[in-house]
Formats: C-alpha cells, sequence, structure tokens
C-alpha cells in the first residue's frame, strides 16, 4: 500500500503513478541478474518524473501565494 492510497480513498490514482499489473512483477530468490528495463518501463517512469515536477510546480506556485507578505497600506500625507 502507498501513502496517497491512505490520504486519497476517493480519488483515483493518477496516470503514471501506479501500475496494478507492474505490482504482480516480483523478483524472486533465484533472479540474480539484473532485469534490463522495458520502453515501457521507462516510458512509466518518464510519466512518474514529469508528474512529480509538474505537481512541485504547482505546490510551489500555491505556497508562494499562501505564504507572501501581506500588502502594506499606502501612508496617508
Amino acid at each position: 500500500m502507498f501513502v496517497h492510497d491512505l490520504f486519497e480513498i476517493g480519488n483515483p490514482v493518477p496516470d503514471g503513478y501506479r501500475n496494478e499489473k507492474s505490482d504482480e512483477n516480483k523478483p524472486r530468490l533465484k533472479d540474480t541478474r539484473t532485469t534490463r528495463l522495458t520502453l515501457a518501463q521507462i516510458k512509466q517512469l518518464r510519466q512518474m518524473n514529469d508528474l512529480k515536477k509538474f505537481e512541485k510546480v504547482n505546490d510551489t506556485e500555491r505556497l508562494a501565494k499562501q505564504y507572501k507578505p501581506a500588502a502594506q497600506p499606502a501612508a496617508a500625507m
């Protein structure tokens, strides 16, 4: 189980995070060689990386807006 599964129970998991088919492919004890990445796995890793970058940009923009200093009122003369 993943952490985002706990907090987003009603929301579907976005594409690029997790693939149910890849969860079934677990290494066995006799698998001592390193496996080569397939094009599908490389594509999935690229999608995950792009999604994380997009979320980070959105979070930084949201936090910058939320924590920016309050506007100072103009001094009356």
